[in-house]
């Protein structure tokens, strides 16, 4: 059975929304409700948030260890070479990729995702992303370990920063394989990057408490909720070189 190790990537920065990662949703921090879904996909040998070492990020290392999750500390602008040296320490045949501004991710996606790259020989890199129809916020990705390490080589600018993206951006040299659920759902917006996320996702917290709810319930839910999707509808993603 390959061995899948999740790395969580999580630090205080952030240029639109700094902290987000320990603001509290229904009792649980962000990161908590990440690491929590993570773990609940029952696909993970090993679970690891990679933090910076910068003094602010000294809080990241503090709640995990409250959570009692390992904690690996690298370079604040190179996350590949964070992510290195987490599965360094913590080692494996495939790292699941998460990041810490998704407190809504489902665990039924992550333990899909697996199963997926589980099932194909030879693939160096699954992703919900790139033919997207989910929600902007529980995407899930998967590379080979050996496929890392020669990103870590050869990845250069804002590749360093994004950790996977090389991979998917030169399929010629990779084999890369989209992961697509329908119905397409792409139009919800259910990351973390601005207040206008903030209060959407909290107003689905408040609703539905402190539990990961399945993609098709929550979906659901929002369809009756136009006034909450318009909250944070016209917020532009951050292009690739925007790191």
């Amino acid at each position: 059975m390959t061995r899948i190790v999740g790395i969580v990537q999580a630090r205080m920065g952030s240029s639109r929304l700094p902290g987000k990662v320990l603001r509290p949703l229904a009792g649980r921090s962000v990161l908590g409700r990440v690491v929590r879904a993570a773990a609940d996909g029952g696909v993970l040998a090993d679970l690891v948030v990679a933090t910076s070492t910068e003094a602010a990020d000294d809080a990241v290392a503090a709640e995990c260890a409250r959570l009692g999750v390992a904690c690996h500390r690298g370079p604040v602008d190179d996350v590949l070479d964070r992510f290195v040296g987490a599965l360094d320490a913590h080692p494996g045949d495939a790292v699941m990729r998460f990041t810490a501004d998704c407190p809504l991710l489902d665990p039924e996606i992550v333990r899909l995702v697996a199963d997926v790259y589980r099932a194909v020989p030879g693939l160096d890199y699954a992703s919900t992303s790139i033919a997207r129809t989910l929600p902007r916020g529980l995407d899930v990705e998967i590379i080979r370990a050996d496929t890392l390490r020669t990103l870590h080589r050869i990845a250069t600018d804002h590749h360093r920063v994004h950790v996977t993206s090389y991979a998917y951006t030169h399929p010629e040299l990779f084999r890369v394989l989209g992961v697509t659920l329908t119905p397409d759902r792409s139009a919800l917006r259910l990351t973390l990057d601005t207040e206008q996320d903030w209060a959407l996702v909290r107003a689905v917290t408040d609703h539905f408490g402190d539990v990961s709810v399945p993609l098709a319930k929550l979906a659901d839910w929002l369809a009756g909720q136009p006034a909450l999707r318009a909250l944070n509808a016209a917020v532009r993603q951050k292009r690739l070189e925007e790191s």
